[in-house]
C-alpha cells in the first residue's frame, strides 16, 4: 500500500485509522468538532479509503445520516477535510463498513472462492452485506441491499433483540456482552448461557428465508460480538438446518480485529 494512503474506519466515537490511531469524534456533536476530527484523521495523506455506515452518498462523499453526523448532513466528507493551509486535498473512496467487512473477506478471508457469501456484524447495531458471483449487493446509493435490522419482531425490530441492546435485555445496568459472555463460559451462568442460545435461535428464524432465496453457500459473522460465536452459533446453526438451510461454511470472520481494514485495502 503507498505510503501516503491512510485506511479509515469512521464509527460514533472513535476513528480508527490504519496507521494505528484512534481519534475520537462526537457523531452528535458541532460541525467543527466532526470536521476538525476528520481533518486531523487524513492529514499528510494523499490517498484515503473510508468505511462508514449508512445513510451516505458512497459516490459522492456526502453525509446522509441524521441519526448521528446531524450537524453535516448533507455535506461532503472531503469539503469537512479541507483546511485552508492544505495545498492539496486527498482523493477519496468510500464504502459502506459491512460492505467493507465482506469484501475483504471474500478477497483473502473465509469467504474467498465462494460465489455466494453473507455476513452478519453483531454490535451496537445489526448490519448484514451480500455478495453474489463476486458482486456486492448494494442499494442506489451504496449501502447493503437487504438489511435485516429493521425486520418486524415480536413487540420491535430485530435489531431489538439481536444486537448489544438484545444480548443485554433484562440484565443489570453496567453489564457488557463481554462480560456477559466470561460469565457464560467461566461459571455457566444458565441466564447468560440462555441468552446466547435465543439469540442465536432468533437470528436463525430471521436469516433462513434469506439464505434460501438468495442460495447462500457461506455465512459469516463480524463485530465485536461474534467473538463469542461459539456460545450463540451451535443454537444458530441448528436452527438454520431445521429449516434445511445446509451452508458450506459458516462462522466468524477470519480476522475479527481488522476484517474492515481489510476490505479498504481489498477496493483500492
Amino acid at each position: 500500500m503507498d505510503t501516503g494512503t491512510i485506511l479509515l474506519d469512521v464509527g460514533g466515537t472513535f476513528i480508527k485509522c490504519s496507521d494505528g490511531r484512534e481519534i475520537p469524534i462526537d457523531s452528535a456533536g458541532d460541525r467543527e468538532g466532526i470536521a476538525s476530527a476528520l481533518r486531523e484523521a487524513v492529514r499528510n495523506a494523499s490517498k484515503v479509503a473510508v468505511a462508514i455506515p449508512g445513510p451516505f452518498d458512497y459516490d459522492r462523499g456526502i453525509f446522509l445520516m441524521k441519526h448521528k453526523f446531524a450537524a453535516v448532513y448533507g455535506e461532503s466528507f472531503a469539503d469537512l477535510c479541507h483546511s485552508e493551509r492544505s495545498e492539496e486535498s486527498p482523493s477519496f473512496r468510500f464504502i459502506h463498513d459491512v460492505n467493507a467487512m465482506l469484501l475483504g473477506e471474500m478477497s483473502s478471508g473465509a469467504g474467498k472462492g465462494y460465489a455466494r457469501v453473507a455476513l452478519v456484524t453483531l454490535g451496537t447495531g445489526l448490519g448484514f452485506a451480500m455478495s453474489i458471483d463476486g458482486k456486492l449487493l448494494k442499494n442506489e446509493m451504496g449501502s447493503p441491499a437487504v438489511p435485516i435490522w429493521n425486520l418486524p419482531y415480536r413487540d420491535g425490530i430485530l435489531e431489538d433483540f439481536a444486537s448489544k441492546r438484545g444480548f443485554l435485555r433484562g440484565f443489570p445496568e453496567g453489564m457488557t456482552v463481554k462480560g456477559l459472555a466470561l460469565s457464560a463460559q467461566e461459571t455457566g451462568n444458565t441466564a447468560a448461557l440462555e441468552r446466547f442460545r435465543e439469540v442465536g435461535d432468533i437470528l436463525a428464524g430471521a436469516l433462513a428465508p434469506i439464505m434460501k432465496e438468495y442460495g447462500i453457500e457461506c455465512l459469516l459473522f463480524g463485530g465485536q460480538i461474534s467473538r463469542s460465536y461459539g456460545l450463540f452459533g451451535p443454537a444458530l446453526e441448528s436452527g438454520l438446518k431445521r429449516q434445511d438451510v445446509i451452508l458450506k461454511h459458516i462462522g466468524p470472520v477470519s480476522d475479527i480485529g481488522n476484517a474492515t481494514f481489510n476490505g479498504l485495502r481489498a477496493l483500492l
